[in-house]
């Protein structure tokens, strides 16, 4: 198989004309998904007859794109089920090594497509998952399924779009991504650096779910469903009902310190409504990569109580805010990687929502 293909070079400090070899920064070949096809010729006539919009916003001087053999898979999914694949992100920060893989991504495989569950933090992410996708099956890629805003799940979206995937997110997710796209584009750039992050932008759903829906893969149903303000204020969860997997996105930490975004309260509230609802495994956005259903939930249960009473407890104490993040959760601290990165925000998070209880 033959796939389209870009040279994307960033330009360099110098006085030379844009794109010229002499003026050249850093580089890396950007797939072009959406165009694959047995034979050169073939992928070029697609490419042809539909560029990629993308191309019109790529730096003056771009070379043309070009069509060459697939390139081999380099993400690596288990497959969990039988048609359900994950693939566990890193429990780190963004950076060059990773490009942003720090968090778990899905696929699940019907009779007549597939859904891919979230996109990881670049846009070389999700051209990664368009091939480990492209590894296993030549469905069609129908669906791309965002359970939230945030930047490490969504920034490799853009890719799938092209691939023919219908974005979908929670109710509200396009304008809560509209809002923080320059922060989210600016942190994760730095963290990752180019060329990593080259060609990497945030873009809309192209649905968004108000209510539950289902989605039919062939043979294969997904149930998805809108949370109330939890984790973030756009929690979408994706059951797959043939395996009876839970796809809980960060709703469902395991090793990773659980980052608050929305509401403490909801959040607890929301975990108890899920942990009476019919699954075998959950795949959490972070951590696991699969974990058994409830069970999977307790130690991020264990740690929202431990920050509720933590909370109460310093307001009812009357300490001010910059002194309760200092003491609020600590008891936690051994129990989670990247707990100084994020426990702090979600007592400040906490304090903030239970001070007017």
């Amino acid at each position: 198989m033959f796939e389209a293909m870009v040279t994307l070079c960033l330009a360099a400090a110098g006085g030379n004309a844009p794109g010229t070899a002499a003026d050249a920064g850093p580089c890396r070949v950007m797939l072009l998904p959406g165009h694959g096809a047995p034979d050169r010729a073939g992928c070029a006539a697609t490419l042809a007859a539909r560029p990629p919009a993308i191309l019109t916003d790529l730096p003056a001087g771009t070379p043309a794109p070009f069509c060459a053999p697939r390139p081999a898979a380099t993400l690596d999914f288990a497959e969990v089920a039988p048609g359900v694949h994950v693939h566990r992100g890193e429990v780190a920060e963004p950076d060059p090594d990773n490009r942003g893989d720090v968090a778990n991504i899905g696929f699940v495989i019907g009779d007549d497509g597939v859904a891919v569950i979230d996109a990881g933090g670049s846009r070389a992410l999700g051209e990664a998952v368009y091939l480990a996708v492209r590894a296993v099956t030549d469905k069609p890629v129908t669906h791309l399924i965002l359970t939230h805003m945030h930047p490490d799940h969504v920034l490799g979206a853009e890719p799938l779009r092209e691939a023919g995937a219908e974005v979908i997110g929670h109710a509200g997710l396009g304008r809560a991504l509209a809002e923080r796209a320059d922060s989210y584009l600016a942190g994760f750039a730095a963290g990752i650096g180019q060329p990593g992050f080259a060609g990497s932008r945030i873009i809309g759903p192209d649905r968004e779910v108000a209510g539950a829906e289902t989605i039919d893969l062939g043979g294969r149903i997904l149930d998805l469903v809108p949370r109330a303000t939890a984790h973030s204020p756009n929690d979408l969860t994706v059951f797959d009902r043939a395996s009876a997997t839970l796809f809980a996105g960060d709703l469902v930490f395991d090793d990773h310190a659980p980052a608050l975004d929305g509401s403490l309260r909801g959040w607890q509230a929301v975990l108890a409504a899920m942990r009476a609802e019919a699954a075998s495994r959950v795949v959490p956005g972070h951590g696991g990569p699969v974990l058994p259903w409830p069970e999977g939930a307790a130690a991020l249960l264990r740690y929202l109580d431990v920050l509720s009473a933590d909370t109460r407890a310093a307001l009812d104490a009357g300490l001010p805010l910059s002194a309760a993040t200092d003491v609020i959760g600590q008891d936690e601290a051994a129990n989670w990687r990247l707990f100084g990165l994020f426990n702090a925000r979600n007592a400040t998070v906490a304090y903030t929502e239970m001070e007017w209880d």
